[in-house]
Formats: C-alpha cells, structure tokens, sequence
C-alpha cells in the first residue's frame, strides 16, 4: 500500500515504520494518524511480521506532536467536539501501539514532544539518539496532556518525574530520559538505526505467540494487584505451553540448538 506521510518496509520479519514530514519535524495531522493506523494494522494482521521499528524522518524530530491546527478546529465546535476528534483519536492511536500483540520499538532520533512523547511511552521498547528531547509541553499552550501522558508516564518513571515534565513543560535530554526510565538505550546518531534492527532482529527469533503473551502479561498485569497478576501470568503460562513453542524450546536447550519456533499468532491452546 502506497502512503503519503508514511515509509513502510519490510524485511526479515520487521516492518520499519517511517513518519516522513521531516519538513514538519513529524507532527502527525489527521491523516498521518490515519495512515499509522493503517499501517500498524496490516502489520499486526501480517503473520510474516514479528517486530516493528517507529522512527521519523530526518535529524530534527522523531514526532513533534500532534495537528495544533486541529485542536483549534475541533474547539471551534465546542469542547466536546476537541475531546473527541483530538484526544480520544490520539488515545486509540497510542493504545493500538501499545496492545499490539508485537514488539514495537521507538527509534528516537529527534524531538519527541506531546503525542511524540506519548507514542514512545506506549512503545515496549527505546532507543534514542544522543541528540533526541523528550517533553509534555501542553501546558505551556493551556491544556493537559490528553493521549496518555498524565496516566502512563507516571507510571514508567515514577511520579515526581513525571510531575516535573507535565508541569513544567519543560525538555529532557536523551541522557536523563534514560535515566528515569523513559527510555532502554541512548547512542549515537549515526547508530541509531543499526541499534534498533539489532533488537529487532534478536527478537524477530523469540516465538511470536510468547511475545505476544510476555506484552500482555506487563501491559495487563501491572494495573492488577500482585495475586492477580500473578493469576494472569501462571494462565498465560498455560497458553504458552499449548502452542508447541515451549516444547521446541526446552528439546532445542536440552540438545544444546537454536530452537526453531513455528507458532504465529495468538496462542489458541
């Protein structure tokens, strides 16, 4: 499929997804949030897809938010029609990364400011370039982080950071974002690339069903208290095992050999 604000490849099992406004450091307007979606989609739809890449064109931005423009027009119609057409289109964006059911790894090579911010939170996986910044600057332009900010970066750096960044407004470097956890690696620009299609790679051999367990055993489990969590983990366990993946695994370390996994897709049992 053809896109205009997107570059799709695929090779060796990764779909490297590229938002190509490098002239608009990124911002994604309605129709480059249609377009991901669409491309996230067929993806996820895709069993020859193990693992995808999200990176922006150029050396200035990964994603510097959302359509502003937008935000205007939907306030123009009232409150609810902003809500609707801009936040909750954001949230359903951010979530699709984030429920996937494949690894999706943010390869952070500018700005990632906002909704750009926002998407590297939803990413299982970062890796950023030296030169990236990170920030929730909706404050300084009246109003709130709305395509998860204020739920989920609380929960991956902790509160007082995350306080810091909403309240502000203010930029992190790539440095102190991997310091709080925001993300997994920092390296230099010219490696930034090499870097992510390294892990993709690594984890394009894992069993497909597995991953997909393993992102829903975190993404779910850590909004349940630790005995249901641990409920949760012990039945994906069980789904695991049934798919013949487990089986090939342990054969594969007990005869000292790569195992050679088959399963794709969600684990049916």
């Amino acid at each position: 499929m053809a896109y205009e604000h997107l570059h799709v490849q695929t090779t060796d099992a990764i779909t490297t997804i590229t938002i190509n406004r490098p002239q608009a450091l990124n911002v994604l307007t309605p129709h480059t949030q249609q377009e991901l979606h669409q491309a996230l989609r067929t993806a996820r739809n895709d069993p020859g897809v193990r693992v995808l890449i999200l990176t922006g064109a150029g050396e200035k931005a990964f994603i510097a938010g959302g359509d502003i423009r937008e935000i205007q027009a939907g306030l123009a119609h009232g409150v609810a029609s902003a809500r609707n057409q801009f936040a909750r289109g954001g949230q359903h964006l951010i979530t699709l990364i984030e429920r996937l059911g494949k690894p999706v790894i943010a390869a952070v090579n500018g700005v990632a400011l906002g909704g750009g911010c926002e998407i590297t939170q939803a990413c299982h996986l970062a890796i950023a370039a030296e030169t990236a910044r990170f920030g929730q600057p909706e404050i300084n332009i009246g109003f709130n982080p709305c395509w998860g900010g204020t739920q989920r970066l609380p929960r991956q750096v902790g509160r007082k950071h995350a306080m810091a960044m909403i309240l502000t407004g203010e930029m992190i470097d790539a440095q102190e974002a991997y310091r709080i956890g925001l993300v997994n690696k920092v390296v230099p620009l010219k490696d930034l690339m090499p870097e992510a299609e390294k892990l993709a790679r690594l984890l394009a051999t894992k069993s497909s069903v597995v991953l997909e367990l393993c992102l829903e055993a975190v993404t779910n489990g850590c909004e349940m208290s630790l005995d249901d969590g641990l409920e949760y983990e012990a039945t994906l366990f069980a789904m695991a095992v049934a798919t013949g993946d487990a089986q090939e695994g342990t054969q594969a370390f007990l005869e000292k050999r790569k195992p050679v996994f088959k399963a794709h897709g969600r684990a049916s049992g």
